[in-house]
């Protein structure tokens, strides 16, 4: 479960239900304590009012009202747009990129602050460049609907990510890593990351990607990416 999804099926089962105590909601969604009372914090940032009662019988309620005001949009969802719109305009595919543009900002302005905050952030971490026409991309592929959420909590809270991947030579290994930037080389999209056990930077390209997990207990500090020089020097085989 994405974590858009189990943030809408907490906002499902408070909907539903008068009052749900933490334990519950854990138990609906198949997560910590920890996990839903992030949520939480999260679900009232995006706008709804979520009150909390001590006690016996206490518990989360959702204010019925809060839904009329809160953004139905999330970070991540506006962040797909922007970076959809603009890797087709530096590839000269979209003409109609002003128009798309126009619309973005208007959904930007309905953001709340904390909302425009974190899209700010993801924003920093995206490169755009060109892929080198001797790339081989024969073996291209889809990439997982799973990963765009997880970078989205990985980045914003500077938190480890676990991945299977798969090499260019068909290898697959674990890796945790500390994700530093998304580069995209249309058609072609890469997670660039500081890998701790090669005390280096590497580029895993996101099809190759598999079964994302954040780290919740640990954290790394944001570096600068190299990519002044040469965003994408050509490379006979991409990953590590």
């Amino acid at each position: 479960m994405t974590i858009r999804a189990r943030q809408d099926a907490i906002i499902r089962t408070l909907r539903r239900t008068s009052v749900a105590t933490v334990s519950e909601l854990a138990v609906e969604v198949g997560v910590s304590r920890r996990t839903v009372l992030r949520d939480i914090v999260a679900l009232r940032d995006q706008g709804f009012v979520i009150h909390s009662e001590c006690g016996p019988g206490g518990g989360l309620h959702l204010d019925p009202s809060s839904l009329q005001t809160a953004s139905q949009v999330s970070v991540v969802e506006v962040f797909a747009l922007l970076i959809s719109v603009a890797t087709m305009r530096d590839a000269q595919t979209f003409p109609f990129a002003d128009v798309a543009d126009a619309g973005l900002a208007k959904i930007e302005r309905a953001l709340t602050p904390e909302k425009v905050r974190e899209l700010r952030a993801l924003l920093d971490c995206l490169h755009i460049g060109r892929l080198s026409p001797l790339q081989d991309i024969s073996d291209a592929g889809p990439v997982d609907s799973e990963l765009l959420p997880a970078f989205e909590l990985a980045f914003l809270q500077q938190r480890l990510l676990r991945f299977d991947y798969r090499d260019a030579n068909g290898a697959r290994t674990v890796r945790e890593v500390e994700p530093q930037a998304m580069l995209i080389l249309p058609p072609l999209w890469y997670l660039v990351a500081w890998d701790p056990t090669r005390a280096d930077f590497r580029r895993f390209r996101m099809d190759r990607i598999g079964r994302p997990v954040v780290l919740d207990d640990s954290t790394f500090r944001k570096k600068r990416v190299p990519f002044e020089n040469d965003v994408c020097p050509f490379q006979a085989r991409q990953g590590s």
